[in-house]
């Protein structure tokens, strides 16, 4: 199986791309043979069938690009060289950045922790290694990204990328530890009209979901990195409470998936349906 694959229709009828990064559950052999984790375990950092969550959006008329190689193994929601050096038996490159928040919490491009603080690895990596997942998974996936945004762009005349993530339904260690069903990341308006948010979050909550915004996910270095409103480039992260779905501790999808999976379905349908006027270039500050 490819590490990552598109599923479109035959033409795009919506000027939307949709992301699936973290869904992937495709684990190597010598992964998990390098890993200290057992096989349940080391899913923690799963978005699982988050894929399979927004799949309707295909016949809609919208590319679904999807990760088959799990979070655990290579994160594409990370600078391409956001790497802790004593994950490491060498140096590594100059140009690595070590000292990212998201590498001091042990979730750079290449993690060393899953989700709870569990170290995956039994020993330190080579740096071939982790250079290797970067040139052969990492970079491809975004390059394919780079295409269908601008394909979308070319033939729209902009794009919005809505990237598709899920979070555990609790949080360790805060007094309040229920999450809401869905938090929308926009950067804090920065990636994104706040039409788009606001649309977003109305649909869900008309729903009977709860909704908030920006914290604790604000968005990561997609939505950062491909949210460029003034060029006519919109990003938004969709965060979906796991709780809502799925089995967080057997892993698996239970009674609430196929209801959650028509609701987003709906809420696809109608949120893509947004006018052109809320995504159109502000000529002045584009310049």
């Amino acid at each position: 199986m490819p590490p990552f694959e598109v599923l479109a229709s035959a033409d795009q009828r919506l000027p939307f791309v949709f992301n699936s990064p973290h869904s992937g559950c495709q684990y190597p052999r010598s992964f998990l043979n390098s890993s200290r984790l057992n096989e349940h375990t080391i899913r923690r950092s799963e978005d699982a069938f988050v894929d399979s969550l927004f799949k309707h959006v295909v016949p809609l008329g919208s590319p679904l690009l999807r990760a088959h190689f799990p979070r655990a193994y290579l994160d594409v929601n990370r600078e391409p060289y956001e790497l802790d050096p004593k994950m490491f038996e060498e140096r590594l490159p100059s140009y690595a950045n070590i000292r990212s928040i998201r590498v001091a919490g042990g979730l750079g491009t290449i993690a060393r922790i899953v989700s709870d603080a569990h170290e995956i690895y039994r020993h330190r990596l080579p740096v071939s290694e982790a250079l290797m997942r970067i040139e052969k998974i990492y970079k491809p996936y975004h390059s394919t990204l780079r295409r269908l945004l601008a394909q979308t762009h070319v033939a729209f005349g902009y794009a919005i990328l809505i990237d598709c993530h899920s979070m555990p339904s609790t949080v360790l260690c805060q007094s309040s530890n229920h999450r809401p069903d869905f938090i929308l990341g926009d950067r804090y308006g920065t990636s994104c009209p706040t039409e788009l948010t606001d649309t977003a979050a109305s649909l869900l909550q008309s729903m009977g979901y709860s909704v908030s915004r920006n914290k604790p996910y604000a968005g990561g270095f997609i939505t950062e990195h491909y949210g460029r409103p003034v060029r006519g480039l919109h990003t938004l992260q969709i965060e979906i409470n796991r709780g809502l779905y799925m089995d967080e501790a057997s892993h698996t999808p239970h009674h609430g998936f196929n209801t959650l999976r028509s609701d987003l379905a709906t809420f696809a349908k109608e949120l893509t349906c947004m006018p052109d006027a809320a995504f159109a270039i502000d000529e002045m500050a584009a310049e």
